[in-house]
């Protein structure tokens, strides 16, 4: 106990040499490779071996960039719909606050279409109950 090491850690130069190093090395060893194993099922492991940086960072991104173009396209060509309107008809603020508003509304639309939460058709097609899906099955 003179050196100051504890008596349960072995040193490193014993490490290195390939010594034993404790009851548990087998078990970490395990450990470490069923952890790469679940890693590299979930393809958060590259092909180097070591994690990748996260793509969906940059995937979030750029859905990000195209929801909010998309919102302020709708509201900028209500907006010039209604400003064109009120200019040539002479209705001037109504065209152009009910066409701001009509933007804003697509603009949502857009995004929620975008994003998958409303479906492309528009509505209930014929011979559909509302609750039911595509697949005939209720949504129950």
């Amino acid at each position: 106990m003179a050196t100051g090491k504890k008596p349960d850690q072995p040193d490193r130069a014993s490490q290195a040499q390939g010594a034993d190093a404790g009851p548990f090395s087998g078990d970490l060893d395990e450990r470490r490779r069923r952890l790469g194993a679940e890693l590299a099922k979930k393809g958060a492991i590259g092909k180097s071996g070591f994690p990748e940086e996260r793509s969906g960072t940059s995937a979030g991104v750029a859905q990000a960039m195209k929801l909010s173009s998309e919102f302020i396209a709708g509201i900028l060509v209500g907006a010039a719909v209604g400003w064109l309107i009120d200019h040539f008809a002479g209705t001037s603020p109504w065209g152009l606050i009910i066409f701001l508003l009509l933007g804003f509304v697509a603009g949502v639309l857009n995004i929620l279409r975008s994003a998958g939460n409303v479906a492309q058709t528009g509505g209930i097609q014929p011979g559909r109950a509302p609750g039911q899906r595509n697949d005939g099955k209720n949504k129950d």
